[in-house]
């Protein structure tokens, strides 16, 4: 293959169309069992759905991509993998002798300098217990793996009926079903406001948005607002539909404490000053049986921080790539797109996505030769491209920075609250590690008292045991991103060991 694309979601989903459409061999390995990852979700089959596309935003432009997929890959020029969860790259016998990967500690992205480098894709292909190895061999790779939901936890938080935010869309969209009949929504972020409309449309009650930054934020970035009409217009339509469904929104507050027996019945949402500090005689109680709650979202990095990606510090107070103006990472024949540059929103990946291809196709194919007019032609589109990305990731940066979380907030966090789901760690543990037993870093609270060593490795729990730790937001460096069996590992050849 001349490409391999890890992720079907806008990002790798435009990459992939796009490479193939400038004459690259591709192959596209995924997780899920459709392509859209995790914004653009396809209903079960079995339930019926009529209309789909009623649930999304941008759903034409993602079915039109979708149909150019199934053409290349009716034509041979893309393969398919979806259920293929890669866990590791590495690479192959031209490895050896190409330029050596920069570590994280590199200054920057990779010059012009085209891919030497034959990489191998190891991925976990199917379901349990009828898993199998699966490895992909590719001139060069793209990394568009999205993005997952930040947790801040609270008392209560573990109950049944509290779910994420993007959780309980993805229940809607999926499933078609409601995380509950009266559903308060919380956290930080434009996403609240998608969620309320959706469960709201749907039939669900919502009581409350519970937003915990003040939109005021906004004032001093009005420049990038108005460069970016149709998020006005986004926005305007979000707070048209909690106007119909008559849904309280209530700015610089949070969800402090869920209560309930068996499951969810009431939350106490209190105001917050400027660092998200609960204010003291603020607390309310709101009855409901579900809450769905989220800060946003964390780029998903182990497989390019497992390379030696150079990584920075977001707006949002997250951890993306380093990427240079064509979406190259600091590690030549490596590329990405999409969340994991920076949590911007599927229009910006689709438009990095096609900017990685060609870029791609650039280094793969550098003495090519353009029909006639063909080389005015694509300048034009990549210079459009190139400054509509610039135009969506300025908003995306406004937009990460206006919802940033306070330090404050960890003064909701009891010392008996459960910070770490897997290994059930509580606050106050972590408090002593950091306190009491001079742990600097997550990954001394990790050794001290065993938070992030369960299922998720740490991806719910690592910001905020880094935020007790007094730590700044760091991205690991893993061998793997996904569990993998035994029997996979022993499988390997000597060289991928």
């Amino acid at each position: 293959m001349d490409l391999a694309v890890v992720g079907a979601g806008p990002a790798g989903l435009a990459a992939a169309v796009s490479a193939a459409g400038l004459g690259l061999r591709v192959a596209v390995l995924d997780a899920g069992d459709r392509p859209g990852g995790q914004y653009y979700r396809h209903p079960a089959p079995g339930l019926g759905a009529a209309r789909p596309e009623a649930l999304h935003h941008g759903w034409a432009e993602f079915a039109a991509r979708e149909a150019a997929l199934r053409e290349h890959v009716a034509a041979g020029r893309i393969t398919h993998l979806p259920l293929h969860h890669v866990w590791t790259v590495v690479p192959g016998e031209a490895g050896e002798a190409a330029e050596a990967p920069r570590g994280p500690a590199a200054s920057g992205p990779a010059g012009a300098a085209g891919p030497a480098t034959l990489w191998t894709l190891h991925a976990v292909a199917g379901h349990a217990p009828d898993e199998r190895a699966a490895a992909v061999t590719a001139r060069a790779v793209l990394i568009a793996t999205g993005s997952y939901e930040r947790q801040l936890p609270f008392p209560g938080w573990t109950l049944p009926g509290v779910v994420g935010a993007g959780g309980a869309q993805a229940m809607l969209k999926g499933g078609l079903v409601l995380p509950g009949k009266r559903v308060v929504v919380a956290g930080s972020g434009p996403l609240l406001l998608a969620v309320a409309g959706s469960l709201a449309a749907a039939g669900a009650t919502v009581p409350a948005v519970v937003e915990a930054a003040a939109y005021t934020a906004y004032a001093g970035r009005v420049p990038v607002l108005l460069r970016n009409p149709g998020k006005l217009v986004e926005a305007a339509v979000h707070g048209g539909a909690l106007a119909r469904h008559h849904v309280r929104l209530l700015t610089r507050h949070a969800v402090t404490e869920a209560h309930g027996t068996g499951r969810i019945e009431a939350v106490t949402v209190a105001r917050l000053d400027r660092d998200w500090r609960p204010l003291p005689g603020t607390a309310r109680r709101i009855p409901c049986d579900a809450l769905a709650v989220g800060h946003g979202l964390v780029p998903q990095l182990e497989l390019a921080t497992g390379l030696g990606c150079a990584t920075r510090p977001g707006p949002d107070g997250t951890v993306a790539l380093v990427l240079d103006a064509e979406q190259r990472t600091s590690v030549p024949g490596i590329w990405s797109a999409g969340e994991t540059g920076g949590i911007g929103g599927a229009q910006l990946a689709l438009v990095e996505g096609e900017l990685a291809a060609h870029s791609v196709a650039a280094a793969l194919r550098p003495g090519g030769s353009p029909a006639p007019g063909a080389d005015r032609r694509a300048g034009r589109h990549l210079g459009r491209l190139t400054r509509r990305r610039a135009r969506l990731r300025a908003f995306a940066d406004a937009m990460g920075a206006a919802h940033r979380p306070g330090e404050g907030w960890t003064g909701w966090l009891r010392d008996d609250a459960v910070v770490c789901r897997c290994e059930e760690v509580p606050a106050g543990r972590i408090r002593e590690a950091a306190d009491d037993l001079g742990a600097r870093d997550a990954r001394t609270v990790k050794l001290l008292t065993r938070a992030g060593m369960g299922w998720c490795q740490g991806r719910m729990c690592g910001p905020v045991v880094a935020a007790l730790a007094g730590q700044e937001p760091v991205a690991d460096r893993r061998p793997f991103s996904c569990p993998v069996p035994l029997r996979h590992l022993a499988e390997l050849p000597a060289t991928d060991r």
